[in-house]
């Protein structure tokens, strides 16, 4: 699923029809399936193991929260449409709005893309504030109520079938929340898999592609009229790359990553070291040019991909939804997770407004599988460009990577490939508008001009 195959968010669609549903889980897939559930349940419960407090803060639940994320257009129309104003707010709160089509400078196999002839508005802040942000707008959501320091023990059950609450722990004492439905949005670490083996169901099947990769995390001082993005991407056989966003408080948020152990320092010296080895010299200048906000560099591994398959169980109790990270988690330097996020809530919704109720988990499953299918394929798809990745690989992924890398061959200089590449990185569009004729033709042009060997693609006259 991207953007373009979501209908627009409409709460008149939503029929009121149950009393309360619980949200385990606060961090960006809980707080929208929270705001998607109050438009069908009369009260809606959030549950949180970290705090959830008013300000801006990078949350023990969100260990990656510190480092560079991407809002890409298919997150922020989707939160635009669930909370009107959201992303001027992003703006008053001291973020950014870029043009990627002139301002991001993206170096991508061998070379920079070209500047596109159309606007293209990209905002850029840090996770928290993003998050922050979210959480004001659900907390002030009447019938919505976020509680933090609340750690679920278990879910509520009679006789397996049915789902029927949520069992927890706050402030020392043992506490039981009945619900409707419940949804877990606990991320990677989720236990419901193992909670529906004890009862008697089969787990889902697990994907799991193992790309060993870390983001090592600097901040650095940055001019307020300078609001740069600088992305360089690796391409095989280099596992290195970084990215520089722009936030709040004046500040570049410098991540550099590299995959299959491949991982850059933590002390400053190293961390320039790696930054310098890089495909493209942006990000090492922006360092040697501007000081550290902080002498401190944070590091977070990511091992691997992760996808569970619900939409493949036969059975399924009644009354529980999962979502988030807790189905699938991308490789992170693709900036995927809040969009997937955000286009799972909008499944979520458009199954709350297909009028199922009792198997609305197995319902919901069988969307979202689509819209997971795109993000997955993309990812992985580009992972499996190292001869390291290991896992299994869609199908068509040797392919597909094949065109990919001719399709960026040609938007080092074409707007109008450069223009569709970034419509399907934002996950506007689907990968397959990159085989349009009019997008084809130009990747063949491209080709057979000899910047390139012959990779199999169609003439410019054909189709």
């Amino acid at each position: 699923m991207t953007l373009a195959a979501v209908p627009e968010y409409d709460q008149r669609r939503v029929e009121q029809t149950g009393d309360r549903a619980v949200v385990v889980g606060g961090s960006m897939a809980g707080l929208l399936a929270g705001r998607v559930l109050a438009d069908a349940y009369d009260n809606v419960v959030v549950l949180d193991r970290d705090p959830l407090p008013d300000d801006r803060v990078a949350r023990r639940g969100v260990p990656q929260s510190t480092h560079a994320h991407a809002m890409l257009e298919a997150g922020r129309h989707t939160l635009e449409s669930l909370f009107p104003g959201y992303s001027e707010s992003v703006l008053e709160s001291g973020g950014v709005v870029i043009d990627m089509g002139s301002t991001f400078r993206h170096h991508d196999h061998g070379g920079l893309i070209t500047d596109t002839d159309t606007e293209l508005p990209m905002y850029c802040a840090s996770r928290p504030l993003f998050e922050q942000l979210v959480r004001e707008r659900v907390r002030s959501h009447e019938g919505i109520e976020l509680r933090g320091d609340c750690h679920v023990t278990g879910y509520l059950t009679d006789d397996a079938e049915n789902v029927d609450g949520v069992s927890y722990t706050a402030d020392g004492d043992d506490h039981e929340l009945t619900a409707d439905l419940v949804v877990d949005a606990t991320g990677r670490t989720s236990r419901t898999p193992e909670w529906l083996d004890t009862h008697g169901y089969e787990s889902p099947p697990v994907e799991e592609v193992s790309v060993d990769l870390a983001y090592t995390t600097a901040t650095v001082e940055r001019p307020p009229e300078d609001d740069r993005v600088i992305t360089v991407s690796p391409a095989a056989p280099d596992p290195r790359g970084g990215t520089a966003v722009p936030a709040e408080d004046g500040r570049w948020v410098v991540t550099l990553f590299g995959l299959h152990g491949d991982h850059a320092p933590t002390d400053i010296e190293g961390f320039e070291a790696y930054a310098d080895s890089l495909a493209d010299p942006g990000i090492a200048q922006l360092l040697a040019n501007h000081e550290y906000a902080s002498g401190e560099i944070q590091k977070y591994p990511f091992p691997a991909s992760l996808r569970r398959r619900y939409e493949q169980l036969d059975e399924f109790p009644d009354g529980l939804v999962v979502t988030g990270d807790a189905i699938a988690s991308f490789n992170p330097i693709y900036g995927q997770g809040m969009s997937v996020a955000a286009l799972d809530a909008m499944q979520l919704h458009e199954t709350l407004a297909s009028g199922e109720r009792r198997a609305l988990g197995t319902e919901f499953f069988e969307g979202a599988a689509t819209g997971i299918d795109t993000a997955w394929q993309m990812a992985t798809g580009a992972d499996f460009e190292f001869p390291e990745t290991e896992g299994p690989k869609p199908t068509g992924t040797d392919l597909l990577n094949r065109y990919t890398g001719a399709v960026m061959d040609a938007a080092h200089s074409d707007p109008v490939v450069a223009e569709q590449f970034y419509h399907v990185m934002r996950m506007e569009e689907p990968p397959t508008t990159l085989l349009r004729p009019q997008v084809a033709a130009r990747v063949a042009a491209n080709a057979l001009s000899g910047r390139l060997p012959d990779v199999g693609l169609p003439s410019p006259t054909d189709g």
